[in-house]
């Protein structure tokens, strides 16, 4: 398919003929990303559901089952796709199309629509779902609303806040029973989960769970040593497992504890690393969804990179060689999103490039 970024040259070509023999008229990221997300988030299909079904009567079609986020391939990019759509109204919004989001948004948050997806939630044997990775994304999404000074926002907000409660209330019980870490390179992994839960939490001002989120968090990492960054990537991974849980450390430690521990954590890494220490991933065939997952590796290393930087005190000589990696690493994932996509790629790379490039968890 044809990305946006293509689809919005061509328009100027056509409307322009004078530009068709010009270098084309490139439009700002805000428009790429946002045209991405507005193209999925009300497309039914294709569609991939994980859903737990108790009887035939669980089984539907996906607007009915997940009314306001059935679109974007699979339920957690519908909800970053949201997320995202936000994050521009909030950071940028004169440089995007503001009254066909909020329009779009309108549909999604009605009442009505958040109230069939609690009810789907709540459902016997549906408190896993989504999570770690879906559900840390929907509290990011209502982290946001909180901070958007838009008239709609705190309306939104109050649909979403009975969703919200009852995935903070169905984490609260499945956090002390959580004995290791989930390492993972995709959607099970816990540190990057915990990393927007814990946003969150101190966004919301939820100091209980915060206070138990960074627990756990302390009680599963803290004594870490030597992650083997050398047997990253794996061949699907969009999130690196030693970058990430480093990038949710730098959340819970001062940066005098979080220098020391990152020592002992990367002990290969110094002010002399050789950029192999961590070379991007290549994607050969984009219409494989598990495969492009490596363009989204790339685009979410370049925010832990940023993020291990924001941690360290100035003065930290990695910071030199930390940040030449966060730009090798966001060229590569960039020039994915604005190229040419498949739709296993456009239906979700633009969070992760929103993310990046609003500097979003630095904040």
């Amino acid at each position: 398919m044809k990305n946006y970024l293509a689809v919005l040259t061509s328009f100027l070509a056509l409307a322009h003929p004078c530009l068709a023999d010009e270098t084309p008229v490139k439009p700002q990221y805000e428009d790429v990303f946002t045209g991405l997300a507005l193209d999925c988030i009300h497309r039914e299909y294709s569609n991939k559901i994980a859903h737990y079904m108790n009887s035939d009567e669980d089984l539907k079609p996906p607007r009915e089952l997940y009314p306001a986020f059935y679109g974007c391939f699979d339920w957690h990019s519908s909800v970053h796709g949201h997320w995202l759509l936000v994050r521009m109204l909030n950071t940028r919004p004169d440089a995007v199309n503001s009254a066909t989001i909020i329009a779009k948004l309108e549909q999604s948050f009605s009442p009505e629509n958040i109230a069939g997806e609690l009810r789907n939630y709540q459902r016997p044997g549906m408190a896993s779902f989504e999570r770690p990775y879906g559900v840390a994304w929907l509290l990011q999404l209502t982290a946001e609303l909180r901070q958007s000074s838009l008239p709609q926002a705190s309306r939104w907000l109050e649909s979403l806040r009975p969703l919200e409660h009852q995935v903070v209330t169905n984490l609260a019980q499945w956090l002390p029973k959580l004995t290791f870490p989930i390492r993972t390179g995709e959607h099970s992994q816990t540190a990057f989960a915990f990393g927007l839960m814990l946003d969150w939490s101190r966004i919301a001002e939820d100091q209980g769970f915060e206070r138990l989120l960074s627990e756990r968090i302390r009680s599963l990492y803290l004594k870490d040593r030597d992650c083997p960054i050398a047997y990253e990537p794996s061949g699907q991974d969009f999130l690196s497992p030693c970058l990430a849980e480093a990038d949710l450390m730098r959340r819970v430690l001062d940066e005098k504890r979080f220098a020391a521990w990152l020592t002992d954590f990367f002990p290969g890494l110094t002010a002399t690393t050789d950029p192999n220490w961590l070379t991007p991933g290549v994607v050969l065939d984009a219409s494989d969804g598990k495969l492009a997952h490596l363009d989204g590796l790339n685009i979410s290393r370049a925010w832990m990179l940023e993020g291990i930087v924001s941690g360290l005190p100035d003065t930290d000589a990695r910071i030199a060689p930390l940040r030449k990696l966060t730009e090798v690493h966001r060229d590569a994932g960039l020039q994915a999103v604005l190229g040419d996509m498949h739709y296993m790629s456009s239906h979700w790379l633009g969070s992760f490039a929103t993310y990046l490039q609003t500097r979003r968890g630095l904040d």
